[in-house]
C-alpha cells in the first residue's frame, strides 16, 4: 500500500482533480486571497495559477515528498513566493497571527483530525483572517449519505484515508469560524458518481 499510497496516488489525484470544472471552482475559491497566505494540503500546486495578484506570500503545508517534487514546474512559473512549512496540517510550523488568509482544497476529508487542524488554522490567522475552502463532503439527499457512508471504508482505504461523510460547514463552523460564503453542490457527472462528487465551497472569518 505504501507504494500506491506514496508513489501512485498524487499521480492520480493530481489528474483527477485538475478537470476543467474543478479548475474553475478553484478560482473561485481563490479570488479573495491577499496577503500572506497558507495552505493547507497544498499537493502538486494546482491552485498556483490562481493565486491573485494580491497574495504576497504563500506558506505550502504539504506532507507528501512526491506530490511536491510534481509541483516543482507550477512553482517555479509562479508571481508568488512559495515556501514548504511543514508537513501536517494538524501541527503548522507557524506563529500565532501569521498569515491574512488560509487556503484548502480537497484536504480536509483525508486529515485525520480534522477538527485539530482547523483549530491550527485559526491559530494561525490573524483577527479578521479568512479561511477559504473547496472540499467534497457530506450529501444532504438521505440516499446519498447513505451510499456516502457504505462506500466510505473502502475510499478511506484506496484513497489515503479519505472521508466522504465529513460536515465540512460544520467543522469549519464548530473551530471557531463565522461562515460568510458558501456554495454547494455536485459537480457535473452520472449520478453513480454523487457520492463524491457534492462539494462545499466558501469562505469563513475567524471569530
Amino acid at each position: 500500500m505504501a507504494l500506491w499510497t506514496d508513489r501512485i496516488l498524487p499521480h492520480l489525484v493530481d489528474k483527477s482533480l485538475s478537470t476543467g470544472e474543478v479548475m474553475k471552482a478553484r478560482e473561485r475559491v481563490c479570488a479573495d486571497l491577499a496577503g500572506q497566505v497558507v495552505e493547507l494540503g497544498f499537493g502538486s500546486g494546482l491552485n498556483i495559477e490562481k493565486y491573485p495578484d494580491a497574495v504576497e506570500s504563500l506558506a505550502a503545508v504539504e506532507p507528501s515528498d512526491v506530490a511536491w517534487g510534481m509541483s516543482a514546474g507550477r512553482r517555479a512559473a509562479a508571481r508568488t513566493p512559495i515556501t514548504r512549512s511543514g508537513l501536517d496540517g494538524q501541527s503548522l510550523d507557524e506563529p500565532d497571527n501569521a498569515f491574512d488568509a488560509a487556503l484548502s482544497t480537497f484536504t480536509l476529508c483525508t486529515i485525520p483530525d480534522v477538527e485539530r487542524a482547523l483549530h491550527e488554522v485559526r491559530r494561525v490567522l490573524r483577527p479578521g483572517g479568512t479561511f477559504h475552502f473547496l472540499e467534497h463532503g457530506l450529501a444532504p439527499e438521505p440516499g446519498v449519505m447513505r451510499w456516502q457512508r457504505r462506500m466510505e471504508p473502502v475510499q478511506k482505504a484506496v484513497a489515503g484515508g479519505c472521508h466522504l461523510t465529513r460536515d465540512i460547514p460544520g467543522l469549519v463552523r464548530s473551530a471557531g469560524f463565522e461562515i460568510t460564503a458558501l456554495e454547494q453542490r455536485y459537480f457535473l457527472g452520472p449520478r453513480l458518481g454523487r457520492p463524491w462528487s457534492y462539494v462545499h465551497a466558501g469562505a469563513a472569518v475567524r471569530r
